[in-house]
């Protein structure tokens, strides 16, 4: 049937990860992914990690094929942002003309594509403006331009595109596009009101929940932020990253209950999705450590035994996880202190400490435990630097030296010295330019930077999107992957209305 429609070229290969390598070495016009939940590799499951990898490139179409068309399972695959999803059954002549229609779209927006594919978003927006509005594709085009020009930091320009084009043909992913536009130019008010509307119209529009989730934690509406991200895990309940907000935010919400439930049903999706990993069973005993302090002192011994029991399992799945190790002591030591055990709370610490300091990249104890208590990192003064740009006179490749100093740089960062701080960082991406923690970091400075010194803000938001640009094409973990998605949400803030001082831990 493809030849029929003129493909020249086919790959076939049966569902495994063998798929995501050949993803990752060649390029396809097009890749049809076909879904059975029985398989032990999954359609949706490789669609998502080619999404978490990278491996989506904008040249390429996607479509996946489905035999389960539960709405859970189409709506956790449209988080993935294929171009189409075809639910069985369907006709040969149906899937025939979905790939045919695709073929034709991708081809029309080839040269916008090949630019989103270079992150050129100056040529992005020029080749946008180049197509005809008669064109089919010109919607599709105008959407991709204005989220150019947010790219280039020149959302004004995107809200008056965006509006035109709203008002004249309202369109979900249009006022998706237009509400985070408007958050970008502080017209929070207008961007939540919008979302609202859409979420009226398209209850099942999961990218507008997401995003009034986050406006509304910009507006202090953190109660609201968890009821509606509640909403939306129930409609689309095997997402991971959204499981994991929602525990946060109840978290931050007091509603730990609400939590408990997001980061055990975290842990139960991720076992076999490229999200896996400890974070959510430190969260979940750390819930239980919070409600230490608000239970009678009889019942507190049996928390004592689940917050064990759970930091176990997390050694018993992460085996070779000397952070965790780290971190689960010191999850402990806060327990055993609540619990008024000082001596027990004291050999928790001792034994972290014992750990950490065998470990390649040792934590920071004390910023680690402030992330347990919710406290604030300490606040940065304004920052007066210079260029970043730092020599380094042995530029060979030295991983283990570009650890150490990204260390460096952190350490400089909390003692109050931003411009050594980002000195070091510098230097890190020197010494290993695949270092995505130093790259992060460096974004991270920089945007706060912007924010307290509006006399080159410009500048400095530029060194941002340069930095986080760079990180789009990394291999990263999931902390890090999380933090560039919190660095780009923050990007699109208006920068006034960033929260004071450190806008995150540092990475390292």
């Amino acid at each position: 049937m493809l030849q029929d429609l003129g493909v020249q070229k086919l790959t076939v290969e049966s569902l495994s990860r063998r798929v995501l390598e050949i993803l990752d070495e060649q390029s396809f016009d097009i890749v049809l992914l076909g879904h059975n939940g029985r398989d032990a590799t999954t359609g949706v499951q490789l669609l998502e990690e080619a999404r978490y990898r990278g491996y989506m490139r904008p040249t390429s179409g996607w479509i996946l094929m489905t035999s389960d068309s539960s709405q859970e399972l189409i709506l956790h695959a449209i988080d993935s942002h294929p171009d189409e999803v075809i639910a069985k059954p369907f006709s040969r002549s149906e899937l025939g003309e979905r790939v045919s229609a695709l073929i034709r779209r991708k081809r029309a927006l080839r040269p916008v594509d090949e630019a989103l594919e270079r992150e050129d978003y100056r040529a992005v927006v020029a080749a946008c403006r180049k197509i005809p509005r008669f064109d089919s594709v010109y919607p599709e085009a105008s959407l991709i331009r204005a989220r150019g020009l947010m790219q280039l930091g020149e959302a004004p320009a995107a809200v008056q595109l965006l509006e035109s084009l709203y008002w004249e043909a309202p369109d979900k992913e249009l006022g998706a596009a237009l509400a985070q536009a408007y958050t970008a130019v502080h017209r929070l008010d207008e961007a939540e009101k919008i979302l609202a509307e859409l979420l009226e119209n398209y209850p099942l529009f999961m990218q507008a929940y997401d995003l009034l989730a986050k406006v509304q934690e910009l507006q202090g509406e953190i109660d609201e932020a968890r009821e509606t991200l509640l909403q939306a895990t129930a409609h689309a309940p095997l997402g991971v990253p959204r499981q994991m907000e929602l525990g946060r935010v109840a978290t931050q919400s007091k509603a730990l209950d609400v939590a408990r439930s997001a980061y055990k049903r975290t842990i139960s999706l991720s076992k076999h999705s490229c999200y896996r990993s400890p974070d959510p069973h430190l969260r979940l005993a750390n819930i239980a450590r919070l409600q230490l302090q608000s239970i009678p002192e009889r019942a507190q011994s049996a928390v004592a035994r689940e917050i064990k029991e759970i930091l176990q399992q997390a050694q018993r799945e992460f085996p070779g996880d000397e952070a965790l190790k780290v971190k689960s002591e010191l999850v402990l030591n806060e327990a055993y202190l609540a619990m008024g055990d000082l001596d027990a709370a004291s050999k928790a610490l001792s034994r972290a400490d014992s750990i950490n300091s065998g470990l390649e990249k040792p934590l920071n104890l004390n910023l680690e435990k402030d992330l347990l208590n919710n406290d604030p990192v300490p606040v940065l003064q304004p920052l007066r630097v210079s260029e970043p740009a730092v020599a380094v006179e042995e530029t060979k490749r030295d991983p283990q030296k570009s650890a150490k100093v990204n260390r460096i740089g952190i350490k400089h960062y909390l003692a109050g010295k931003p411009s050594q701080a980002i000195r070091y960082f510098g230097m890190a991406t020197e010494y290993d330019p695949s270092n995505s923690m130093a790259y992060l970091n460096l974004a991270q400075l920089f945007l706060e930077s912007a924010r307290d010194d509006s006399k080159r803000r410009d500048e400095r938001l530029r060194m941002v999107d340069r930095y986080l640009r760079l990180t789009q094409r990394m291999e990263l973990g999931v902390e890090e992957r999380q933090r560039q998605e919190t660095l780009k949400f923050l990007r699109e803030t208006p920068i006034l209305k960033l929260p004071k001082g450190s806008l995150a831990v540092l990475l390292q």
